[in-house]
């Protein structure tokens, strides 16, 4: 709160090390329950309390939700990706956006295996889960296991810390907005990437951060505003 005046903050318990308790469960799906869509898993940590929470949102929330990071480690943490489990039902939609290494954990495999067959792997494990997948990267992909896009948009300069996080955030704003969630994950990877090459030209690939991204962003999103109202 103190970092940026516009962030609304609740307190929640902690557990000795600061991570987030299993007390806070309730609380946090009360408030999630509130909102049109929700995203959780950027600075979460991992424990065996967070698992549960994590489930919990996952399983039991009724609105769209985006979980990354630390979401998808607690949930491979719990074993809810067993390759061999029956298919999965979620009470409403579910985006995943795990990088290379997250997808290796959540399938088993290596991540030279992933980034031999992206496509396929992503198609394959959004359709036994029921889920929208972005897989991270160069020519991130996004599938429902049925469409499938590949986004051209974006840099090597991105791939840093946080970059992912503001993806996050951007693809659960426009759920917030009522978009449909494949629809929603392609936008968002696009406009991120867009962001991306905007920042880069300005400020240099090396030179990229994540928090240059949502200034860019702003800019992307005002340039497709006019140039949708002069048409």
């Amino acid at each position: 709160a103190s970092l940026q005046p516009s962030y609304i903050t609740r307190p929640l318990s902690a557990d000795r090390r600061g991570r987030v308790a299993l007390a806070a469960r309730k609380p946090l799906l009360d408030a999630a329950r509130g909102c049109t869509a929700t995203a959780i898993g950027p600075g979460l940590g991992e424990s065996a309390a967070l698992s549960r929470i994590v489930e919990s949102f996952l399983r039991e929330l009724a609105t769209p939700l985006v979980i990354d990071a630390d979401g998808l480690n607690n949930l491979c943490d719990a074993g809810l990706f067993s390759p061999t489990g029956a298919a999965s039902e979620w009470p409403a939609a579910r985006i995943l956006t795990p990088h290379p290494g997250e997808f290796a954990r959540m399938t088993g495999r290596t991540i030279k295996d992933i980034q031999k067959s992206r496509e396929q792997l992503a198609g394959d494990f959004a359709a036994r889960q029921r889920v929208v997948l972005v897989l991270k990267g160069a020519g991130t992909v996004v599938t429902d296991g049925q469409r499938m896009y590949v986004n051209e948009t974006g840099n090597s300069g991105m791939a840093t810390g946080g970059s992912g996080d503001v993806l996050t955030g951007l693809v659960v704003a426009l759920l917030a907005q009522r978009m449909q969630p494949f629809e929603a994950a392609c936008l968002g990877v696009h406009l991120h990437g867009l962001a991306g090459d905007l920042a880069a030209a300005e400020l240099s690939k090396p030179g990229l951060i994540a928090s240059d991204l949502p200034d860019s962003l702003a800019e992307v999103l005002l340039h497709l505003t006019e140039g949708s109202s002069d048409e």
